[in-house]
């Protein structure tokens, strides 16, 4: 809901309110959203977030906060979500990678360990 579409009395219990409230004081009924933070330590906090999640297994993915924000109707919380898709991508792709390099290494020093005590016998 824009500002102007916020109605002068509360829906549910029709008792007067201001067009910047985001609750009704009186009951509590929520009038429109808030808006999302923006600054300095909420883009810390989600581009974090989006780098660190593939590596903890989307184990706390429900937290994220990206999807939110990057369908926000604010320009610059909209931008935010979408650098933390793409950050979100990048990390998934390099830990996806590095999985598989590490696990390739490992087998083939497994290989080379059994090639190494079988020509020694």
């Amino acid at each position: 809901m824009q500002p102007k579409d916020i109605p002068a009395i509360c829906p549910t219990c029709h008792r007067p309110v201001e067009s910047g409230w985001y609750f009704c004081p009186n009951c509590g009924t929520k009038l429109q959203e808030a808006p999302l933070p923006t600054g300095p330590a909420a883009q810390i906090k989600l581009y974090a977030s989006s780098i660190v999640l593939p590596m903890i297994l989307f184990l706390f993915v429900t937290r994220w906060q990206g999807l939110k924000y990057a369908r926000s109707h604010d320009p610059k919380a909209r931008r935010m979500g979408v650098i933390a898709w793409i950050l979100i991508v990048l990390s998934t792709v390099a830990t996806v990678y590095l999985a598989y390099v590490w696990t390739e290494a490992a087998i083939q020093s497994q290989i080379q360990a059994i090639n190494t005590d079988l020509s020694g016998l």
